[in-house]
């Protein structure tokens, strides 16, 4: 029964801070890291929303019990309110809400297990200094929307996006990793979200000693590697087994952290 304004700045303007939280099992997993991301994403946007991180996990949790999902999905999402219409939305109220969903999985269980799909997008990702690219704002994915129609359209699960230098840099909602003679290479998250699960899976690539470089990585080097993976909350560790025309084997680093990962997720809340 939730309604929002048709003048709600958010709607007209794309200036809104959300996250993607996953549960397992009836916990939440790391839920403080989302919302601690969420507020610094409204301190980037000049949103001064009017809650602590401890309020936005109240209400995370609240609305998983009252859904009474245990394998579930929650969005949280700030937004400008309809007190200012025009760019500037300085007298705005930011308003909260969060919503939670079942969701056993992003991608189809055959997908996940043989490899998705990706076709290279003819948009890409902005610059530091042209858009808020460390905020998980909103109006940042409206070209990840028209990267993955196209892909769909065209047969494929999703786009890997380069960055404004034509470097690899993300999946439409996801963040890339590849992997040669051992070795994981991802790129450098100076353009895009430096994602939670990114990060989770870093450390658990250090802790079962997998050397792990991030560097900048172009598109050619994609012909010559053994294997390539994509991770985040919705998509956690998923193989890739096809970039446009040069596909790829599941290897035994992807198996190796997915496994590690899942088992992560999965285990009692401390």
């Amino acid at each position: 029964e939730a309604k929002v304004h048709f003048l709600t700045h958010t709607l007209h303007y794309g200036s809104g801070i959300f996250e993607g939280i996953r549960a397992y099992g009836g916990n939440i997993f790391k839920l403080k890291e989302h919302c601690l991301r969420m507020l610094d994403g409204c301190k980037i946007m000049d949103m001064k929303i009017p809650y602590t991180v401890e309020d936005i996990s109240k209400a995370c949790l609240e609305t998983l019990a009252a859904n009474k999902i245990v394998d579930g999905y929650l969005r949280p999402l700030a937004w400008r309110g309809a007190e200012q219409m025009g760019v500037s939305g300085q007298l705005t109220k930011i308003h909260l809400a969060v919503a939670a969903w079942e969701w056993p999985s992003y991608f189809s269980a055959e997908a996940r297990e043989k490899g998705i799909s990706l076709k290279t997008s003819r948009w890409r990702r902005p610059a530091a200094d042209s858009a808020p690219v460390h905020a998980k704002a909103s109006g940042l994915y409206m070209i990840c929307t028209l990267s993955k129609h196209e892909a769909e359209n065209a047969g494929y699960n999703d786009s890997l996006m380069l960055d404004y230098r034509g470097r690899v840099a993300e999946l439409t909602g996801a963040n890339f990793f590849m992997v040669k003679n051992g070795e994981i290479h991802t790129p450098e998250a100076d353009c895009f979200l430096n994602g939670i699960t990114r990060q989770t899976v870093i450390a658990l690539a250090k802790k079962n000693n997998i050397k792990l470089v991030e560097r900048a990585i172009m598109p050619d080097e994609l012909k010559t590697i053994d294997e390539c993976f994509a991770t985040g909350t919705a998509a956690e560790v998923t193989p890739i087994g096809k970039i446009d025309d040069m596909v790829y084997k599941v290897g035994p680093v992807t198996k190796l952290l997915r496994d590690e990962y899942e088992k992560l997720v999965r285990m009692p809340a401390q």
